[in-house]
């Protein structure tokens, strides 16, 4: 295993400083490994020309010592459903499969400008539209983490994410962009034991990421460490004139203290009563007890909470989300750009053509449900009831951050990131699109819809040698608080994201 892999992006481009690496080498490594490590499917597309051309220039920076940013030539991967310039974004669809964007996403444009060197394009479900990065035009991505890769032995890496959560866990690069409207970054992030973080709804801007759910997604970022998240947060964060839903406060560059000066003495965690739910697995539930206790015993205060609408949250959201997904899935027609079917014997019939083929059944279904959903006579009993009661789900939270009783409000929320460990893929192909969802975003999906911050960070491995993940949620724009707690639980757990390769169990 390359031995820079177990270091952070600090120490990394600290290395980069006093010559001991350079970004090309580091660059030319990371695009040799994503070939070797091509049967867990993590990339769709890699830009090794790209990639060498940033590394060079980043190269240049350091010899003359002027790095552009703290994540200087630092190895990144975009997911595939972000517009690259003058590269595929293809939302892993046939609707979308030539298509090549004339410019940069604003995530991407900020990476870029800070000398971060991409890699390449990664693997997801089909416009985000699945918890498992199965029902990919490219085929499934596997989780690093899996016994066999053999047939459907393997184990799923979660999604819609899952192709940038399989690189980072894989260490083919340092950190990766995804996109969480449910919980598609953190849920990947958990099956694959890297750190998975979904900031507060407008804290990064969304121009550039071909929608999904307006209302809920927000660009999610994956690394192997809460500090290396803070590194990539700090380069893409803050207003952009490019997207009006951006918070126009300015955004303040986070910085996390030591491990050892954080304080959890006036630090107050909620424990959800209603995320001990149905299907939690025995494993998850002794995780969440035990950091928990570990917390309580570090001097936080530590009592049980209660949102009491998160039982009708996964139907909510559902309800939403394929509404908004039948608005958005409008603009491929096959006139303007995306698939255009070969008959045009009418209008109408080149429309449903074009989608037929374009589309799998999963973006097929969600547009008809969300069509059915918003018809006249449905309007008001599902969409206007769902909106009424996503109110109800965000009151909920903030009457835990902002109680106007002391006592009874809390800083952190800590709940299970997934319900279970990562699932075989028989397993999880054996449940529809839908079912598979509403289990393995129950959990996460509730912060999407509040708008809050909310991170994944690996606390162990199960009795499979699987990792056990658990998520901190906390108010808006409370990234400092929520990220520095995170960091302390980090520290004391000691996960090592990279403990699954062989070269590294060879070498205990």
């Amino acid at each position: 295993m390359r031995r820079h892999l177990q270091w952070s992006i600090k120490q990394l481009t600290a290395s980069y400083s006093d010559g001991q690496l350079s970004p090309r080498r580091v660059t030319e490594e990371a695009l040799q490994d994503a070939l070797r490590w091509k049967t867990l499917n993590a990339f769709v597309r890699l830009t090794p020309e790209q990639a060498a051309k940033q590394a060079q220039e980043s190269e240049q920076r350091y010899k003359q010592g002027q790095p552009t940013s703290d994540i200087d030539g630092v190895t990144i991967a975009i997911k595939d459903n972000f517009c690259t310039k003058d590269v595929h974004t293809t939302c892993a669809s046939r609707m979308l499969q030539d298509f090549v964007p004339p410019y940069d996403a604003t995530v991407c444009s900020r990476l870029k400008q800070a000398g971060a060197v991409v890699l390449g394009k990664t693997n997801m479900d089909q416009f985000a539209m699945g918890a498992g990065t199965v029902d990919s035009l490219y085929g499934p991505t596997k989780n690093i983490w899996s016994e066999d890769f053999d047939k459907d032995r393997w184990r799923i890496a979660g999604g819609s994410s899952g192709g940038s959560a399989s690189a980072v866990a894989a260490g083919l690069c340092y950190a990766a962009i995804g996109s969480d409207t449910g919980g598609s970054t953190r849920n990947p992030a958990s099956y694959c034991g890297v750190v998975g973080l979904k900031p507060t709804y407008g804290l990064v801007s969304r121009h550039g990421l071909i929608p999904l759910v307006n209302s809920m997604d927000v660009p999610g970022i994956f690394a192997r460490s809460v500090s290396d998240c803070v590194a990539v947060l700090n380069t893409v964060a803050g207003q952009d004139q490019l997207d009006s839903t951006t918070i126009r406060k300015p955004f303040t560059r986070l910085n996390l203290p030591e491990v050892g000066q954080i304080d959890l003495s006036t630090v107050r965690i909620g424990i959800p009563k209603e995320y001990h739910c149905h299907g939690l697995s025995a494993e998850v539930l002794e995780t969440w007890s035990k950091v928990a206790d570990l917390l309580e015993c570090s001097g936080a205060s530590v009592r049980q909470v209660s949102l009491p609408n998160t039982a009708s949250s996964i139907f909510v959201y559902s309800i939403l989300n394929q509404c908004e997904v039948a608005s958005n899935m409008a603009r491929y027609d096959g006139i303007e750009y995306g698939h255009r079917a070969s008959n045009e014997r009418s209008t109408e019939q080149l429309y449903a053509l074009s989608r037929a083929e374009g589309f799998n059944e999963v973006v097929k279904t969600r547009i008809l449900t969300g069509n059915f959903l918003l018809l006249k006579k449905n309007y008001d009993h599902y969409f206007e009831k769902a909106l009424r009661v996503r109110r109800l789900i965000a009151e909920d939270f903030a009457k835990v951050f902002d109680s106007s009783a002391q006592e009874e409000r809390v800083d952190i929320l800590l709940t299970p990131t997934t319900l279970t460990e990562a699932p075989l893929y028989k397993d999880f192909a054996s449940l529809t699109n839908r079912d598979q969802c509403a289990v393995q975003d129950f959990c996460t999906q509730p912060a999407n819809m509040a708008g809050i911050p909310a991170v994944s960070i690996p606390i162990r491995l199960s009795r499979a040698g699987l990792p056990l993940s658990l998520q901190l949620m906390s108010n808006s724009l409370n990234e400092q608080l929520l990220l520095t707690v995170a960091r302390w639980i980090e520290a004391q757990v000691e996960f090592d994201s990279l403990e699954h390769t062989q070269e590294y169990k060879a070498s205990l």
